[in-house]
């Protein structure tokens, strides 16, 4: 390209490093561009929270009014920020890579409590400008209180630096950009499957004039083709949605080694309780479309839940279903019983790692009272190990949320982490070892059983329309008197549980995490408008995608 371009840009620290990483990009392919500054509305009005600003745009309006008038010749954005459709006589010709979609909690030191989940003490002040963090972090800690936070990224720390705030909430791709020293705060990763992103977060748009097509060729090497094709999703629910950046709704799709994943999380305002919902398909084709109509205010959903788990008033599922008017029923089939009564401190010596794969694995451990080295790590599977870890003041050092329910996942995740270390293996009598199988061979092994089950002798069936079973022996123990009644619909909390379904012939919904918000996620994916009736034990395929 013969000229030099011109880059126009807000001028915020951010906004200024991601233009010059578009010039930049251009420069590596023989395009020289400069820098033109451009105000925003959203840059002007700083003591309204976004939702009180009127139209759409805040941050966009003015780049564009300047690249239709001519005046500059490239627009960089970040691309939630964009509204989902394009002022007539401009597109978007290239996007970025995607940065860390995952959202910060910038914790003050003081402010921190390694037993609550996120890390944040009880009644904590959590700034952010967001009704879509707002909802969801109010899901996951109704007892915080969240407060409005406007500025750039520089200035919203500064607030927590000045302790206007106990902690507050930033993308990480933003302060991954600036590559900020946040060591004076605790930094809490909260990833996209969890605390649901904003549409297109961590993604830049080069925004040109349509007619521009010789400019468009020429920042074809910058386009990243996988990154539109699953932020086409996003911005397209969105723009079904009819919703802009205040709308409280969150989206993330991901490409996976087989098609898709999806998450969505929808609330009618930042104070509501939002409908999660995770779909796994081969290809994004009508995605959008199928995500929005499980939205659809008229959709049918169960009216009841039986899950093999007691559950408390304030329990994640327990409130996830209310909000859709649902009834719980939950009760365990199963009695747990520790097996060990002491540990011997020379098997403790040597351990580096101790990975827990339940709850009850967590509880029985800690009950022997094990003296372990300070330098020890905690690996835990699913985010209500990681909850009830906390509770013992441990925050685990791997996670595998990234994995979900894959196990064999897992256990590779975990291998690199893990290599060449002592791993001890608190679990119950007869579980699996998956996660084992895959270790490298220089890392040793201590398996551990630490508690067995035992089902009930008597188990009362259930006429609920959906059936949640979170183990393997409470499988064992409802089918041993009971079926399947016409209509039901089942839910494995993971593959263990869901192979001991399959052997006895039944079809079942798999979520993505082993946890109450994948329950819920699999729950509100449930379609109930056309019931096919379950063949009550007989033989039948195994089903465990989601569509």
């Amino acid at each position: 390209m013969d000229r030099k371009l011109i880059i126009g840009t807000r001028g915020s620290e951010l906004a200024l490093w991601q233009a010059n990483y578009v010039k930049d990009r251009l420069a590596a392919i023989g395009i020289s561009a400069e820098l033109k500054v451009i105000k925003t509305q959203g840059d002007n009005i700083q003591h309204l929270r976004l939702d009180k600003l009127e139209g759409k745009g805040f941050f966009t309006k003015e780049l564009e009014d300047e690249l239709l008038s001519g005046k500059i010749d490239i627009a960089v954005h970040s691309h939630k920020d964009l509204p989902t459709t394009n002022p007539p006589g401009l597109k978007v010709a290239a996007v970025s890579e995607r940065e860390d979609p995952s959202e910060l909690l910038i914790i003050l030191k003081d402010c921190v409590d390694s037993k609550k989940r996120l890390s944040v003490k009880h009644n904590a002040t959590v700034g952010t400008s967001s009704n879509r963090r707002r909802a969801q972090l109010l899901a996951l800690r109704p007892d915080l209180e969240i407060d409005d936070l406007r500025g750039n990224v520089n200035t919203r720390i500064q607030k927590l630096r000045d302790e206007k705030y106990d902690a507050i909430m930033l993308a990480k791709a933003g302060v991954d950009r600036l590559e900020l020293d946040l060591s004076e705060f605790y930094v809490e990763v909260i990833p996209p499957t969890e605390l649901i992103p904003a549409p297109a977060q961590g993604v830049l748009a080069v925004q040109i004039r349509e007619s521009d097509e010789a400019l468009e060729q020429a920042l074809q090497p910058l386009h990243q083709v996988e990154v539109a094709e699953a932020i086409g999703v996003e911005r397209r629910v969105l723009k079904l949605f009819e919703g802009g950046c205040h709308m409280p709704l969150g989206c993330y799709c991901r490409k996976t080694e087989d098609g898709f994943e999806c998450w969505t999380a929808k609330a009618k305002d930042g104070e509501s309780f939002p409908a999660r919902l995770y779909l796994k398909v081969d290809d994004t084709i009508g995605l959008s479309e199928k995500i929005v109509a499980k939205f659809d205010p008229q959709r049918k959903l169960p009216s009841t839940v039986f899950i093999t788990r007691d559950l408390s008033d304030t329990s994640y599922l327990r409130r996830a279903l209310n909000n859709h008017q649902i009834k719980v029923e939950s009760r365990s089939l199963i009695k747990v019983f520790s097996i060990i009564n002491t540990l011997n401190p020379y098997i403790l010596k040597y351990v580096r790692w101790v990975f827990f794969s339940s709850k009850n694995g967590i509880e029985n451990f800690f009950r022997l009272k094990p003296r372990l080295s300070k330098y020890v790590q905690y690996a835990v599977v699913g985010r209500g190990s990681e909850e009830m870890l906390r509770s013992y003041g441990i925050t685990p050092s791997f996670t595998g949320e990234a994995e979900g329910i894959a196990m064999e996942k897992v256990g590779d995740a975990f291998a690199k982490v893990a290599a060449g270390s002592t791993v001890l293996f608190p679990r119950a009598k007869g579980s699996l070892k998956t996660i084992q199988s895959r270790l490298t061979p220089d890392t040793k092994v201590i398996d551990l059983p630490v508690y067995e089950t035992r089902i009930d002798e008597e188990v009362e069936r259930s006429s609920a329309d959906v059936l949640v079973f979170t183990s393997p022996t409470n499988v064992e123990a409802y089918f041993k008197d009971n079926l399947v009644e016409p209509g039901q619909k089942i839910i494995s909390i993971g593959n263990s549980t869901g192979k001991k379904l399959a052997e006895i012939g039944l079809t079942y919904t798999l979520p993505f995490s082993p946890d109450e918000i994948g329950l819920a996620e699999a729950v509100f994916s449930l379609d109930f408008g056309d019931i096919n009736p379950t063949n009550g034990g007989e033989s039948s395929k195994t089903v465990t995608p989601l569509l």
